[in-house]
């Protein structure tokens, strides 16, 4: 398993410090691991997680909300796909945020998110998220302008007020038992024209591809600037932000799950004890099923034979 302390090499414990061009997109902590070993590694992880999902299912005391923010092509469903690939689909839900329906519009821009939530004991993912109203919202303000706010309030201060709403938002998450993890899957400009250009030429993939992803990549250094202010705004020991190398794709999984997996592990998740009264009537009710034995044969009378 990868240490804890490259782990931390990618969490955001000291935001105000936080520059996102301290952070290589094809950074692996010095590791050279080969793809079968990470494969390995994060085959052991999901197992584990696996098994804790259950352990949080079972106890029903805690959530575990899991953001996955990144660029076009960075990985997000690939994460998702390998890293919960042992989890009870009962215990974990995936929702996907597109652009905002009339209905979303008309509520705050927490509302969706917060009807999505995780119930106790199980795993909610968000693939993009509530932070899609300080990035895309941001880089492009027409998108701002639809959003039927008073003009007085949707004025310079609006994306300070934004980040301090989204920070009482998860506080009062993580004061509720729901723990919250973000990973932003940070890719390079030019890794994502190489899987833009895989995503044209492989006939599998073709139906991934959307040429909005091309204008979107003009705006890569409004993007990245829009995700430095919200990752140095809300990066919090309560709700951490994680910036993963995410060029390699198979290291960019490992460390999302050996997060997820030493953030569960300090709950001490244990399955629910039964008081002795249960006990003794499982007990009571194991005795006489052991004793029940097999069915009998019937007898047949009107085919004058014996049948199970």
């Amino acid at each position: 398993m990868l240490p804890s302390k490259v782990i931390d090499r990618y969490r955001i414990d000291k935001p105000d410090r936080f520059r996102l061009a301290d952070f290589k997109t094809s950074d692996t902590a010095g590791l050279k691991l080969d793809k079968d070993t990470i494969e390995d590694l994060l085959k052991k992880d999901a197992e584990r997680l696996a098994e804790m999902q259950e352990r949080l299912f079972a106890e029903d005391k805690w959530s575990l909300l899991i953001v996955l923010q990144g660029m076009d092509t960075a990985g997000k469903d690939g994460v998702i796909k390998h890293v919960m690939a042992g989890v009870n689909p009962q215990g974990c839900i995936v929702h996907s945020f597109k652009a905002p329906s009339a209905e979303e519009i008309d509520h705050d821009f927490l509302w969706r998110s917060a009807i999505r939530l995780p119930e106790r004991g199980r795993i909610g993912i968000f693939n993009r998220s509530h932070y899609e109203e300080v990035l895309v919202v941001r880089v492009h303000p027409e998108l701002l302008a639809k959003q039927k706010l008073p003009e007085d309030l949707a004025g310079k201060t609006i994306w300070k007020h934004r980040y301090k709403s989204i920070r009482g938002f998860e506080r009062h998450l993580a004061r509720n038992g729901t723990i919250v993890l973000k990973f932003f899957l940070h890719i390079s400009r030019e890794e994502q024209r190489e899987r833009l250009l895989a995503r044209l030429d492989e006939p599998a993939k073709r139906w991934k591809f959307n040429a909005g992803d091309i204008a979107e990549r003009k705006l890569w250094d409004k993007y990245m600037a829009a995700y430095e202010d919200a990752i140095r705004e809300t990066s919090r020991g309560y709700a951490p932000w994680y910036v993963v190398p995410a060029d390699s794709k198979p290291f960019a999984r490992l460390v999302v799950a050996r997060a997820i997996v030493d953030e569960l592990s300090q709950l001490d998740l244990k399955y629910p004890k039964v008081d002795p009264a249960g006990l003794k009537e499982m007990q009571a009710i194991r005795a006489a099923l052991a004793t029940e034995g097999p069915p009998g044969r019937v007898k047949d009378r009107n085919a004058g034979r014996t049948a199970s």
